[in-house]
């Protein structure tokens, strides 16, 4: 049986590749590594509870106010936090999109609308989403890249929806944790004037840091923050997970050159894979992140995992069915890898 979410290898035995999550194929940093192994002897005291290093490190990067950044334990913490602390009343989400936006506001008794992402248009969001920004829809959830279709919106078009949406009064949370996998720019930059704005990021997926559960939001309205950092479990945020998240960050100089060196690989991996995938006869949807999603008629989950291959079935997001799944981009030997399974698996 597939999985809610990807990444559970402990669910099944004998996984040797695991192409259903979508962190850095590059794996952790050595300054990274460097910094958690010189650090191990902090986890003896309790974490800073106001995450002060991290944040600083953070506003540092992204040319914002440390006041303006809450971290979390990851960021589908903070989904559900910021749905259980708002309380909205209707929300719209993409369909298909990631889960937990749609899973935290129905839990919290929002009434959820879906706008559907067309197939025939590569599930682009398209500017057909704007006639739905009318007056009393009070929370819009927007992926970006989206999870699991990984493409971009339009700038122009998400900074019109971004618009609209705040002269309506509706808060908008654009989803960024595989943003740094792509050239585009983040909308952090419209945070200044636009309060009802919230920007959702992780480390998790660009420093390889799944384990430790480190994502963060920026947002420009300090009631908010404030009513959020109230609604977290004290320490919620560990030491390892800040000094992972500082290190990070600390060198720019190191940071870009991870993230170029970065980019450059998916670049080359993504265009790999696909061509390849579609010589097989596999359709291929378009997309800038770490993953792609596919569509295949002849199943492919079971068929992979009796080789010990993992990949992520997608029945279970809005709008797809069982003949859709996501694969994460890796390294060239683990993508040929990938790719010798799913012949075997199509030639029965």
């Amino acid at each position: 049986m597939a999985d809610v979410h990807g990444g559970d290898i402990y669910a099944h035995g004998g996984v040797r590749l695991d192409f259903s999550v979508s962190t850095n194929p590059r794996g952790l940093p050595e300054f990274v590594r460097a910094a958690l192994l010189a650090g191990i002897d902090a986890c003896a005291r309790y974490p800073d509870p106001r995450c002060r290093a991290l944040r600083a490190a953070l506003a540092r990067y992204e040319g914002a106010p440390p006041e303006w950044i809450l971290c979390g334990n990851g960021a589908t913490d903070l989904i559900h936090r910021l749905c259980h602390t708002v309380r909205p009343r209707a929300a719209l989400v993409c369909a298909p999109s990631f889960s937990e936006y749609e899973r935290a506001l129905r839990q919290c008794g929002c009434r959820v609308e879906r706008h559907v992402l067309r197939r025939e248009e590569g599930f682009a969001l398209t500017a057909a989403i704007e006639e739905k920004l009318l007056p009393g829809l009070e929370m819009l959830f927007i992926c970006q890249p989206n999870n699991p279709t990984g493409g971009l919106v339009e700038a122009a078009l998400l900074e019109r929806i971004v618009r609209r949406a705040a002269g309506n009064g509706t808060r908008v949370v654009v989803d960024e944790c595989f943003l740094e996998f792509t050239s585009a720019g983040s909308a952090v930059a419209w945070l200044d004037d636009a309060p009802g704005l919230v920007v959702l990021k992780a480390l998790t997926k660009t420093y390889a840091l799944a384990g430790l559960r480190l994502g963060y939001l920026l947002s420009s309205d300090a009631g908010l923050l404030a009513a959020l950092a109230a609604a977290a479990p004290y320490w919620n945020v560990s030491t390892l997970a800040q000094i992972a998240g500082a290190a990070a960050l600390s060198c720019p100089r190191s940071c870009e050159t991870w993230l170029d060196e970065s980019r450059r690989l998916l670049a080359e991996e993504r265009a790999f894979l696909g061509g390849a995938l579609r010589a097989l006869g596999i359709e291929v949807f378009p997309g800038e992140a770490s993953f792609l999603l596919l569509r295949c008629d002849v199943p492919l989950f079971e068929p992979l995992l009796r080789r010990g291959v993992l990949i992520r079935a997608c029945a279970n997001f809005a709008g797809l069915d069982a003949s859709f799944y996501r694969v994460g981009v890796r390294t060239r030997p683990e993508n040929a890898a990938l790719l010798r399974a799913i012949g075997e698996a199509l030639d029965g």
